[in-house]
C-alpha cells in the first residue's frame, strides 16, 4: 500500500522526534505492508516551538511534510487540513502523544485488503484513561451515535481509511468539523481492530473533561436533530401535565373541595412551563447561533505554510468546488 499518515500537532515538541523515528523504522522494515508513504504533520497553532521541531524533522526526513495553521483550530479541523492534502490511496490518522503505536499500523492496514472495507478504527485493548475521562469519552461516542454514526461505539482517533472517502466531505467549510461524522457520510464498510495503546508520557492532553463534554454537545447540535426532537417531546409532556392539572382544578372547583384560589397549582404550573420554555429557547438558540456562524462562512482551517505547495490556493480550490 501507499499510505499518507496525518498527525495533528499541539505542544508535541518532545514526542514528535520519537514518533517519526518509530514510524520510519516500522514502515522501512522489509516486512512492512507499505511501499511508499508520507507523514503530514499539521501544526495546529501550537504556542511552543513544535513548528520548528516539525520543520527540522522535515529537513532530515524525506517522507515528512509540514503544514502550519495560522491559529489553533482544533484537532478535527487540523486533521481535515491534512486529509485534504494527502497524496496516497490510504490515509492513516494518529495522535502526536505516543499513545498510538506505529507498530500497530500493519494490523490497521490489513482489513483494507478486503475491498468491502473502507474504514478501520484502532480500539484500545485496555482502557488507558481515568474514570472521568473515560466517562467523557463515552459521552462523546453517545453524541456521535445521536449524530447518525452507526459505529459510534468503535470510533477512535486512530483511523485508517481509503483516501477517496474524502470526496464525500471535501466541500465542507464548517468550523465545527467532525472527521468521524463526515466519514460516516461516505461509507458503511467499517471494521474495528483491537490494538495496544500506551499512556501519555509527556505533557497533558488538551482534551479535558470540560472540552470533551463541549465537543459532544457541539456534535449533537451540529450534526443531528436530536435536541429539536427532545424539545418536541418535552412540549408534549408539558402539555399533557398541563391538561391533567387543568382537569384536577376543574374537578376540585365543581365538587367544592377547592377553598383557596389555587395558588399552589398556579405557581407549580408557572414554574413547570417557564422552565420548559427556557430550556427550549436555549436549545433553539444554539441552533440559531450555529446557523449564524455558518452563514459567515468561517473556514475550518487556514494554512500558513505548506512545504509541498501553495496551501492557500488548495483551500480556495476546495471551497470553489463546494
Amino acid at each position: 500500500m501507499d499510505v499518507t499518515i496525518v498527525v495533528p500537532c499541539y505542544r508535541s515538541r518532545e514526542t514528535l522526534p520519537i514518533l517519526l523515528e518509530r514510524i520510519q523504522v516500522v514502515l522501512g522494515a522489509d516486512d512492512s505492508p507499505v511501499s511508499r508513504y508520507e507523514v503530514i504533520l499539521v501544526v495546529d497553532g501550537s504556542p511552543d516551538d513544535t513548528a520548528s521541531v516539525a520543520l527540522d524533522l522535515q529537513r532530515r526526513m524525506p517522507h515528512v511534510r509540514v503544514l502550519t495553521l495560522r491559529r489553533n483550530y482544533g484537532q478535527h479541523n487540523a486533521l481535515l487540513a491534512g486529509i485534504l492534502r494527502g497524496r496516497y490511496p490510504v490515509t492513516v490518522t494518529m495522535d502526536d502523544d505516543l499513545q498510538h503505536r506505529p507498530e500497530a499500523l500493519a494490523a490497521m492496514l490489513a482489513p483494507l485488503e478486503d475491498s468491502a472495507v473502507d474504514l478501520v478504527y484502532g480500539i484500545a485493548a485496555d482502557e488507558e484513561h481515568g474514570v472521568l475521562r473515560s466517562l467523557a469519552s463515552r459521552t462523546v461516542k453517545l453524541s456521535l451515535a445521536a449524530s447518525g454514526v452507526p459505529n459510534a461505539r468503535d470510533v477512535s482517533a486512530l483511523r485508517a481509511f481509503r483516501t477517496e472517502l474524502r470526496e464525500g466531505f471535501e466541500h465542507v467549510a464548517d468550523p465545527f468539523a467532525s472527521v468521524d461524522v463526515m466519514l460516516s457520510w461516505a461509507t458503511s464498510g467499517v471494521r474495528r481492530v483491537d490494538v495496544p495503546m500506551d499512556k501519555r508520557v509527556h505533557g497533558r492532553s488538551s482534551y479535558s473533561l470540560r472540552a470533551l463534554v463541549r465537543h459532544a454537545f457541539s456534535m449533537v447540535t451540529g450534526y443531528s436533530a436530536v435536541p429539536l426532537k427532545f424539545v418536541t417531546w418535552l412540549g408534549m409532556v408539558c402539555a399533557l401535565l398541563g391538561a391533567v392539572l387543568l382537569v384536577r382544578v376543574l374537578v376540585g372547583f365543581l365538587t367544592g373541595s377547592t377553598t383557596v384560589a389555587g395558588f399552589t397549582t398556579l405557581a407549580s404550573m408557572i414554574a413547570l412551563f417557564s422552565g420548559a420554555q427556557m430550556l427550549s429557547i436555549g436549545i433553539l438558540g444554539e441552533y440559531v447561533g450555529r446557523m449564524h456562524f455558518r452563514s459567515m462562512q468561517r473556514p475550518p482551517f487556514l494554512v500558513r505554510t505548506d512545504s509541498h505547495g501553495d496551501g492557500q490556493h488548495q483551500v480556495s480550490e476546495s471551497r470553489e468546488r463546494a
